[in-house]
């Protein structure tokens, strides 16, 4: 069986347009993920990148450009300047990390939840009662967004080091089991091909 670990950011703008397609891909081919929420911003000092807010003013207009084409594309809302951006990436990712251990919910519809408070319902994602609402919509306890943080800390600190170690250097980033790196969300059609034996 086929598996995926998938380093993101809930901050992601191109994580929010991958939607769930990473989900859809990976039930079509029986494939298992992992979800890896991690300090993306962290991992760009460290891996040679320019957090977008410090990028030349020409690459920060392309950006807005190619961001709104591939929501039009994608037929996703999006508010290209969100009121809670950037905020506070951690407690979210705190919660996939709880609920993953926890299991019983939907996690692709977790992730993509957090995703969509931020980038098309203006919601702060770091605040409890987004994040207990967003658990729950997705079949889990509200009560994991206290759950584990210490866990959730040390799991996510890891998933930086990981992340780094493995050649992880945006968001989103999907690496199979045979090491096959795909980054960005209009590789998941790469990833569908890679899985299928095409690519």
């Amino acid at each position: 069986m086929a598996h995926i670990d998938y380093f993101f950011t809930t901050l992601s703008l191109y994580s929010y347009l991958a939607g769930l397609r990473l989900e859809e891909v990976a039930q079509k081919h029986g494939a298992t993920i992992t979800y890896k929420p991690f300090d993306l911003i962290t991992a760009f000092g460290r891996t040679g990148g320019t957090p977008p807010m410090q990028r030349h003013v020409s690459r920060q207009e392309w950006r807005v450009q190619e961001i709104v084409r591939q929501a039009k594309k994608l037929d996703m809302p999006l508010n290209i300047k969100p009121a809670h951006w950037p905020t506070n990436a951690a407690p979210s990712g705190y919660a996939i990390i709880a609920a993953q251990n926890a299991g019983g919910g939907d996690l692709g519809a977790l992730v993509h939840s957090f995703l969509r408070a931020c980038w098309a319902e203006d919601r702060d994602i770091a605040q409890d009662d987004v994040i207990r609402d967003c658990l729950e919509k997705a079949g889990f306890a509200p009560s994991l967004a206290d759950a584990g943080l210490l866990t959730g800390a040390e799991t996510y600190a890891a998933n930086l080091e990981e992340a780094v170690s493995r050649g992880v250097f945006g968001a989103p980033f999907y690496i199979t089991d045979t090491d096959q790196r795909f980054w960005g969300q209009d590789r998941i059609g790469d990833l569908d091909l890679h899985l299928a034996g095409k690519l």
